[in-house]
């Protein structure tokens, strides 16, 4: 046994909670933390909006390519931009984790600093408030997070109106050619092991791309300021460019008029790496967000340090016309990711 880095089995529940609970961020709004059997969280608009999603490992992750910090990272990323989407701030987020009884305590530990090291870097007010943890013979992650609306409606996917601009705040395509580049090298160095690939990836010329699919920053602070600026539609960009586009079109009843100049712009990083404009389309877990605005209605250059892109106009739909997304008037195939297909 290793006293100073034991395995789950051999420190037990009760040790494991000890060294991972004191480096999990508070919040501001939070009343009561880990430690009982529910947290208690304030909700100063008298309404929150609440949001999950699961990471699986093999799926969504792989412990070769990941290190247990920047799972930590990504859960945060990906879960609080979605609370973003709605045009809240988040407050609070409860984890749960199931690992096997082998891990080591300080694979918790390192798990815990990146969802401390994200919510700081990205939603400083937020929490982590509470969860779980468990055994599994894959590691699983689940998160629930919390956002406050500050008394704004909620920005929706249905409220795209024909003439609105069509913008996104982040970057397209360079997650999935990270993740393009995580499968070449892993099929060139067959006899290497994996973490020294994804490590020399990470410090290399792609080192960009490989950070946004493992440890990606995203724009979460982005959304209550486009809900005060007046976006009228709002989502996450988790699943591709064309396929969250058709989503916002079939939700407003509208067609997504993209423009080629306008999505390479924001894609450039992934085509300077060599990306092919499909990436950018339907390469997906960009996270970024993408939104509408009014006509005559201009966002900053740049919200929450990431920069925004015009992408396209909303327009009418002709008599029988079913909503969609196009690209310089020709049709795009709404196509993404999408976990039961694409998981092997």
């Amino acid at each position: 046994m290793d006293d100073a880095d034991p395995t789950l089995h051999e420190a037990g529940e009760l040790e494991a909670l000890r060294r991972f609970l004191p480096l999990l961020p508070a919040g501001a709004v939070t009343e009561l933390g880990p430690g009982d059997d529910a947290a208690v969280v304030r909700a100063p608009d008298g309404r929150f909006v609440v949001t999950t999603d699961t990471m699986l490992e093999g799926a969504d992750f792989r412990l070769g390519w990941s290190s247990w910090h920047d799972l930590g990272w990504k859960a945060v990323a990906t879960n609080l931009i979605d609370v973003a989407a709605m045009g809240a701030s988040p407050t609070s987020l409860v984890v749960a984790l199931a690992v096997a009884s082998s891990t080591r305590v300080s694979a918790l530990e390192a798990f815990a600093s990146g969802l401390a090291d994200a919510v700081a870097a990205m939603a400083p007010d937020c929490g982590v408030v509470g969860g779980d943890l468990g055994t599994a013979p894959h590691a699983t992650v689940a998160v629930t997070a919390f956002g406050d609306l500050g008394g704004r409606a909620p920005v929706l996917r249905s409220g795209a109106r024909p003439a609105d601009a069509v913008w996104c705040v982040g970057g397209l395509g360079l997650a999935a050619t990270g993740l393009r580049m995580l499968f070449a090298q892993a099929q060139d160095e067959a006899a290497v092991p994996v973490a020294s690939a994804a490590e020399r990836l990470r410090a290399g010329a792609g080192g960009r791309a490989v950070a946004a699919q493992l440890a990606p920053v995203t724009p979460i602070a982005a959304g209550a300021l486009l809900a005060e600026l007046g976006a009228t539609a709002m989502l996450d960009v988790s699943d591709g460019l064309a396929l969250d586009a058709a989503r916002v079109a079939r939700a407003s009843g509208v067609r997504i008029a993209l423009e080629r100049a306008g999505v390479e712009a924001a894609a450039a990083d992934a085509l300077a790496l060599g990306a092919s404009l499909e990436a950018a389309l339907h390469g997906g877990e960009d996270h970024a967000l993408l939104f509408t605005l009014p006509a005559g209605t201009a966002p900053p250059v740049e919200l929450a340090g990431h920069p925004v892109h015009r992408l396209g106009t909303v327009e009418p739909l002709a008599e029988g016309e079913p909503p969609g997304v196009t690209l310089d008037d020709g049709p795009v195939e709404p196509r993404g990711w999408d976990p039961y297909r694409a998981s092997a």
